[in-house]
């Protein structure tokens, strides 16, 4: 079934579709009266919808039910990539959203080949978000993944500095044959995460290099603010691949009992 998101709750058992709704449902997927999809706001309630009337401009829709369902990781994470060439900040996204994460940060890395200035970053943000909804809504979850953009590395650490746990994936360790640093880390959040009460939120924040990998005075900085280098196996990953495999690996100790 289709999901869609909105921007307030809908709070009418009957009401006429937002445009953006009434263009996705009716023009480009061609439902009928009858048909029913999925809605969600800003309170995460999933409630089903089914379409009472159609018209050139117009349908309305009826709330027929309301699901109660958490697809969401119990950990809030935060994926931070230097910014790489091409479509692969579109790629991470789009999959790390179908894999769970929370928010996504691209910055200006030192080995960055590809920088965004704040007029291509404006530009950038605005195709990535769109990129975050449709892939949150292909995927059922109930968040939106939030998009940002930061100058350097120093500007990013002002919004994870109050994360529970923070990692960097570092080619070095890999290379060296480090295996043990990340499944330790992921033991501990598990541990963590099933302590949670009510209302209780854990957040990880991970970060990832672009095509060149991290410069030596930025992987001095990470140790500066106490971040863990980990290796991601013994394999070198591409600059779109590695925030999937740890986003892999968290749902797999996580969500996979």
């Amino acid at each position: 079934m289709q999901r869609y998101f909105v921007k307030e709750n809908i709070t009418d058992q009957e009401f006429f579709l937002p445009p953006e709704i009434f263009h996705h449902a009716i023009d480009v997927m061609r439902d009928k009266v009858g048909d029913r999809f999925e809605i969600i706001g800003p309170d995460r309630q999933v409630q089903v919808v089914k379409l009472l009337s159609i018209d050139h401009s117009h349908a309305k829709g009826q709330i027929i039910q309301t699901i109660v369902h958490d697809p969401e990781l119990p950990v809030q994470t935060t994926i931070v990539c230097g910014i790489s060439k091409g479509d692969k900040t579109e790629k991470i996204v789009q999959k790390g959203t179908e894999l769970g994460a929370n928010r996504f940060i691209f910055y200006n890395s030192e080995r960055s080949v590809a920088q965004w200035n704040d007029k291509k970053a404006t530009k950038k943000l605005v195709r990535l978000k769109k990129i975050s909804q449709g892939a949150a809504e292909q995927s059922h979850r109930t968040v939106i993944p939030e998009v940002l953009f930061c100058q350097n590395i120093t500007a990013v650490f002002k919004e994870t500095w109050q994360a529970d746990h923070q990692v960097v994936a570092y080619e070095e360790s890999a290379k060296q044959g480090e295996t043990s640093q990340l499944a330790r880390i992921l033991q501990v959040v598990r541990k963590e995460s099933k302590k949670q009460q009510n209302g209780e939120t854990l957040a990880l924040s991970a970060f990832f290099g672009p095509e060149g990998g991290f410069s030596p005075k930025e992987i001095k900085f990470f140790k500066q603010q106490n971040v863990s280098a980990v290796g991601l196996g013994p394999r070198i990953m591409r600059a779109e691949t590695a925030p999937l495999y740890l986003l892999a690996a968290l749902s797999f100790v996580l969500e996979l009992e």
